[in-house]
């Protein structure tokens, strides 16, 4: 799919290669979208891929003196969500990236990487744009700031030049008299594309709303501000009446097209019912209600990794070695670089636990650790193993006893084909690692990100709740 693989370690790095390569190359963060499309034949130009996700400092969230907010551009949605900053002072931001795939997706896909693949449904863009946010893009002939909303000229289309990186995103905290909320609707619980989203933020002076933005994906080609229904909020109080108003002036401000996922004309409708309740939600003060306190993120106490030791040896240029820990043990590949990891574990290390099921993030059966994180290994690139750190489900397990979520799912049969169930193996077991004993409900998100054709999933959760009793679960 690729020719060339770089683990980048600097900015400079990263903006020479763009500025020799043009539209050759490619930075890649997550990967959770461009790997999937350029699988399916799209993108046919790349024949390199920079990747970005170990530069130091790409992955920070840090408040300047101005009380601004900064990202760094290998931010990803999990951080998002288990951001104090985030959750305290950008709340809609963290509901959207809360609402962003399944755990091992959020684990992986960043911010940015949601914002340049450009689709009017994306999560993250519509919270953005009502808080304001700027980009900094940087190439070798220096930077330049661009307003968010002024970055989209269509469907999946944007000013970002092929030789320029999104160095930051930058947007104001929100203050103490501001409230804000995100709300979707999709066909499904988790790894849902929204049919609608939207985004509030009103500022209050007093009982009286001084301020109101309205942003609404997925009803348009960009993403757009409802603006008859901010100018009418304006000076009003938060009431039932104000809000019923306040909602059909949103959906007339909806211009969508009907496709497979719904008519145009349900999309208008359901722009009103998501404002509607994001306004009232907002009036009982339950703006974070779909926020968890303790957000699963499948973690688990191994999630930071020394990145200096890419600095001996960066760059995967054609075919030199990926070199890797998988299980504890040095694997060396002399091939296997064009692939992703699911491929390279299971063809070049004989380690087949791992499955290959959707090919497409769906299904979670390639679910393994990658430093220290659930991700799904048929979404990320074969290369990013170079220097890194890898469990798969053959290494659950010492040389004298199973892992107690293995133990767990045999006791209670939680298995039938079994075709999926390393992946929900490696799910269960992150979640116990950073969660010993979690509810129901975490159990639910923890497996969010895999699918069984076979079961109920009834005794799978009983599996898990029966692991997280086990001594050394």
């Amino acid at each position: 799919m690729w020719q060339e693989y770089v683990n980048a370690i600097s900015t400079e790095q990263v903006l020479n290669i763009l500025a020799d390569e043009k539209k050759q190359a490619r930075i890649i963060a997550g990967g959770t979208d461009l790997v999937l499309e350029m699988r399916q034949g799209n993108h046919q130009e790349i024949q390199t891929l920079i990747d970005i996700s170990r530069i130091k400092g790409y992955s920070n969230i840090t408040l300047d003196q101005e009380d601004r907010i900064h990202l760094g551009p290998a931010v990803t949605h999990n951080q998002c969500v288990a951001s104090e900053l985030i959750r305290n002072h950008a709340l809609p931001l963290a509901l959207a990236s809360w609402e962003v795939g399944a755990p091992q997706i959020r684990n992986t896909g960043t911010i940015v990487g949601n914002l340049v693949t450009a689709s009017p449904a994306n999560d993250t863009i519509v919270p953005l744009i009502a808080l304001d946010a700027e980009l900094v893009l940087q190439s070798l002939e220096g930077q330049r700031v661009v307003s968010l909303k002024d970055f989209y000229t269509g469907v999946r289309k944007h000013v970002l030049r092929s030789d320029e990186i999104i160095r930051e995103v930058i947007f104001p905290k929100m203050s103490p008299d501001q409230r804000g909320i995100y709300l979707k609707l999709g066909l499904r619980k988790a790894q849902a594309i929204s049919l609608v989203n939207m985004a509030v933020i009103l500022s209050m002076d007093g009982d009286l709303i001084s301020d109101a933005r309205i942003t609404l994906g997925a009803v348009a080609p960009t993403i757009i501000h409802a603006e008859k229904a901010e100018e009418y909020l304006i000076g009003e109080k938060l009431s039932i009446d104000t809000i019923d108003e306040a909602a059909k002036l949103a959906m007339d401000a909806a211009s969508p097209i009907d496709d497979i996922r719904g008519s145009a004309a349900y999309r208008r409708e359901i722009t009103r019912v998501l404002v509607k309740r994001g306004l009232t939600a907002l009036l009982k003060g339950e703006q974070a209600g779909r926020l968890p306190e303790n957000p699963v993120l499948l973690w688990g106490k191994a999630s930071e990794t020394d990145l200096s030791v890419l600095e001996s040896n960066p760059l995967i240029a054609g075919k030199a070695p990926i070199i890797t820990q998988i299980n504890g043990k040095e694997y060396t590949f002399e091939k296997g670089h064009e692939t992703t990891l699911v491929h390279l574990l299971r063809d070049y290390a004989g380690l087949t636990g791992s499955k290959v099921g959707c090919e497409e993030g769906e299904c979670g059966a390639c679910t393994v650790f990658l430093d220290g994180k659930a991700v799904m290994s048929c979404l990320v690139p074969a290369p990013r193993a170079h220097q890194a750190q890898i469990i798969t489900v053959e290494g659950l397990a010492d040389e004298d006893h199973l892992h107690p979520v293995q133990e767990a799912f045999i006791e209670e049969g939680a298995v039938q084909c079994g075709y999926c169930t390393p992946g929900f193996i490696m799910s269960a077991a992150k979640l116990l690692e950073e969660n010993s004993q979690p509810s129901q409900a975490q159990i639910h998100t923890a497996i969010s990100g895999n699918l069984c054709r076979c079961t109920g999933y009834y005794k799978i959760v009983s599996a898990i709740e029966k692991a997280s009793q086990k001594e050394g679960a």
